[in-house]
């Protein structure tokens, strides 16, 4: 009997330590994953900075371009204002004295379609 309760304390005791080695192993796997969470946290940081990098670059090339294209556009809306003032300014006179012409100097004639009724 005693060779028997021997045999059963060896089995626990194995037992035992089957369970610490498994419990072991499941920290370990526990702290791995921790770390491998952490390492693709810093690593998804430096892609994320590094394409924000780049797009902040593309932004500036493609908003400095824009600025200027708005900035020859406004000059050249200003050159056409410019424009169209003297043109307004050189023709404004000739123009008054045509329409004023046209309805002061009324010259009164009969219609050609008028047919004197009787």
């Amino acid at each position: 009997m005693t060779s028997q309760s021997q045999g059963i304390y060896q089995l626990l005791q194995a037992e035992k330590r089957a369970k610490d080695k498994l419990e072991e192993a499941k920290k370990r796997k526990g702290k791995r994953l921790k770390q491998a969470k952490e390492e693709a946290m810093v690593e998804i940081d430096q892609y994320r900075m590094q394409r924000d990098k780049e797009f902040r670059l593309i932004q500036s090339k493609i908003m400095g371009s824009q600025s200027n294209l708005s900035d020859e556009i406004e000059e050249q809306t200003l050159g056409k204002i410019q424009e169209l003032n003297e043109h307004y300014n050189k023709h404004m006179e000739s123009v008054m004295n045509q329409l004023l012409s046209m309805v002061c100097d009324m010259k009164p004639e009969i219609h050609v379609n008028y047919r004197a009724t009787n």
